[in-house]
C-alpha cells in the first residue's frame, strides 16, 4: 500500500506567517489524526501548556486532551474529513505540563493536502470565561433571591413626558402592593400615577423634578387609591438617579407600603398634640388655681391678720405701764403677726406675683430686680417697646419661662451676670437670656431629671413658639425663645 503523502510542516511556512500565528490571542494547533501527534502549536498554545515545540511534537493526543478516546475524537475527525473547508466547533479540557487542567473551546478547519485532510484547531482557554459565567450565576442567583425577600416593589423607570413613565423593570411584588400586574404596568404605566391622590401626585412630580435636576435620592411619601380593592394607602418611594448616554434620566429604587408605619405616627402625632393640649390646660388651671389661692390668702388671711393686729393695738392701749409684763406679750404677738403678714404677702406673690396684673413687662422687671436682690448676680433686662398686651395666660407662661430660667442659672451656672432682651417683631415675641457661667454639655439638657427645661419647653410648646438652646462648655448658656402672637397681642410704644 502506497503511504500518504507526508502533511506540511508549519515549521517550514514561511516566517511572517508564524510570526503572525504567535501574535494572535488565540491557540492554534496543527494535529496529524492518523498518529494522534501534534505537529506544530503557536507561542500562545505553548504558554499556556507551558511545553516547548519539540517536546510537545513528541506527545500523543493523550497527553494533551487526556479526555480523548479514538472513538469520539475520531469520529469527529472522521465527519469533519468529509467536508472540507468546515469549522466546527467542540469544547474541550487540555492538560498542562504542570498537571493542571483547563477547559478550552475550538474551531477546527479541514482542509485537504493530496487528498489527505488537514486539521488545524483554533481556539482559546475559556476557564477563565467558564468561572465568570459560574459567578455571574451564582451571582445573579443571590440577586434574585434577595430581591424576593425584599418586601416591596423594585423598580426601574424614566420619565418620558411631563407626566408620564416608563417602566423597564418590575419585580413580581407588583400585583401584591399594587393590585395590578407588572405586564399590566409595563404597557399602561399611567396607572400607577392616576392611583396617588391628586396632593400628593402633585408633590410627587415636584420631587421627582428635583430629583432629575440635582441627581439627587428621591424620597416621597403619599397615599393611593386602589379601586380594585376600594383601599387607600400610604407607600413610600425611594430612589437613586443616574443620567444615561442619551441624557435621559434612569431612577432604580424601591416603593413599599408605610400604612401602618405612617397611621401609627399620625396616631402618635395625635396623642402628642393632645397632650400638649392637655399640658397648657393643666398649666392654664394650675395658673388660675395660683391666682385664687394668691388672692384669698392675700385678701382673706391678710385682711384677718391685719384686723388682729390692729386689735392687739387697742388692747395694749387698755394697759397702762404697770402692766409691763401683758404689753410684752402683746408686743411679741404683734412681732409675730408681723412676720406672719410678710410670710403671706411672700407666699402669694410665689403663687402669683401681684405685679403681672401691671403687665408682662413690668413682672419681668420686678422678676429680674428680686432675682439681683436675692442671688446676687447681676440681672440686666433690656425691652423693644414699652408694654405689650396679652392674655392672663400667655403673659403668666412667658413670666415663668423667665423665672425658670434664672433658677436654672441660680442653680447650676455659676455664673455672675445674667443679660435678656425681649422684643417683638412679625407678629412673634423673642425673648433671649444668656448668662457668661460655666455652660452646659447637650447630654446635660437632654438629661430626664431636666425638669426645669422640660417645664420650659412644655410651656414654650403650649404657646406653639420654639425653645433653642446654645450652650458651650465655659463660655456661658443662651436661651432664644419665640412666641407666635398671631391675635393674642397689641404693642404700645
Amino acid at each position: 500500500m502506497q503511504n500518504a503523502p507526508a502533511l506540511p510542516d508549519l515549521e517550514c511556512a514561511p516566517a511572517w506567517l508564524l510570526r503572525a500565528l504567535d501574535q494572535v490571542r488565540d491557540e492554534v494547533y496543527c494535529v496529524d489524526v492518523d498518529n494522534s501527534s501534534l505537529l506544530y502549536a503557536n507561542y500562545p498554545a505553548l504558554q499556556n501548556l507551558q511545553y516547548p515545540l519539540f517536546r510537545l511534537r513528541s506527545l500523543k493526543f493523550k497527553d494533551i486532551f487526556p479526555e480523548y478516546t479514538p472513538d469520539f475524537f475520531g469520529r469527529f475527525f472522521a465527519d469533519s474529513a468529509n467536508t472540507p473547508n468546515v469549522c466546527e466547533a467542540f469544547e474541550i479540557r487540555l492538560l498542562r505540563r504542570n498537571g493542571t487542567r483547563y477547559t478550552a473551546l475550538f474551531y477546527i478547519l479541514v482542509s485537504l493536502f493530496d487528498q489527505r485532510p488537514c486539521y488545524l484547531l483554533i481556539g482559546y482557554d475559556a476557564s477563565m470565561a467558564k468561572a465568570a459565567a459560574r459567578a455571574m450565576e451564582l451571582s445573579e442567583s443571590r440577586y434574585r433571591a434577595i430581591i424576593s425577600n425584599i418586601p416591596g416593589l423594585i423598580f426601574q423607570c424614566s420619565r418620558v413626558a411631563e407626566h408620564k413613565l416608563n417602566f423597564q423593570y418590575l419585580n413580581e411584588h407588583c400585583e401584591d402592593l399594587l393590585g395590578v400586574s407588572s405586564a399590566k404596568l409595563y404597557d399602561c404605566p399611567d396607572l400607577f400615577t392616576e392611583m396617588m391622590l391628586l396632593k400628593d401626585s402633585e408633590k410627587f412630580w415636584h420631587t421627582l423634578d428635583e430629583s432629575g435636576k440635582q441627581l439627587s435620592m428621591l424620597n416621597w411619601q403619599g397615599q393611593i387609591h386602589i379601586a380594585k380593592w376600594q383601599d387607600t394607602k400610604w407607600i413610600s418611594i425611594r430612589a437613586t438617579p443616574q443620567r444615561l448616554l442619551n441624557g435621559r434620566i434612569l431612577w432604580d429604587g424601591v416603593i413599599t407600603n408605610i400604612t401602618d408605619t405612617k397611621l401609627k405616627e399620625i396616631e402618635l402625632t395625635r396623642s402628642r398634640a393632645q397632650l400638649a393640649e392637655l399640658s397648657a390646660h393643666i398649666q392654664r388651671v394650675k395658673e388660675e388655681e395660683r391666682t385664687r389661692i394668691a388672692r384669698e390668702i392675700h385678701d382673706d388671711l391678710g385682711g384677718n391678720l391685719t384686723a388682729a393686729k390692729m386689735a392687739l393695738g387697742l388692747l395694749k392701749r387698755r394697759f397702762d405701764d404697770t402692766n409691763a409684763v401683758v404689753r410684752e406679750k402683746i408686743d411679741y404677738a404683734t412681732h409675730l403677726l408681723d412676720r406672719t403678714i410678710d410670710s403671706i404677702h411672700r407666699i402669694a406673690a410665689d403663687l402669683r406675683p401681684s405685679v403681672l396684673d401691671f403687665g408682662l413687662i413690668a413682672a419681668i422687671e420686678w422678676q429680674a430686680a428680686e432675682f439681683e436682690r436675692l442671688s446676687g448676680i447681676a440681672c440686666h433686662f433690656h425691652r423693644s417697646l414699652e408694654e405689650i398686651a396679652l392674655d392672663d395666660t400667655t403673659s403668666a407662661a412667658i413670666f415663668r419661662i423667665f423665672q425658670e430660667a434664672l433658677t436654672n442659672v441660680s442653680k447650676h451656672a455659676q455664673a455672675s451676670e445674667v443679660r435678656a432682651n425681649l422684643s417683638v417683631n412679625h407678629q412673634s415675641l423673642y425673648l433671649h437670656i444668656a448668662d457668661n457661667g460655666q455652660g452646659m454639655k447637650k447630654s446635660e439638657q437632654n438629661k430626664s431629671d431636666s425638669f426645669g427645661i422640660r417645664g420650659m419647653t412644655e410651656r414654650v410648646a403650649s404657646l406653639h413658639g420654639d425653645l433653642r438652646i446654645e450652650s458651650e462648655m465655659g463660655k456661658g448658656t443662651h436661651l432664644f425663645i419665640q412666641i407666635p402672637l398671631e391675635q393674642k397681642a397689641g404693642t404700645e410704644k
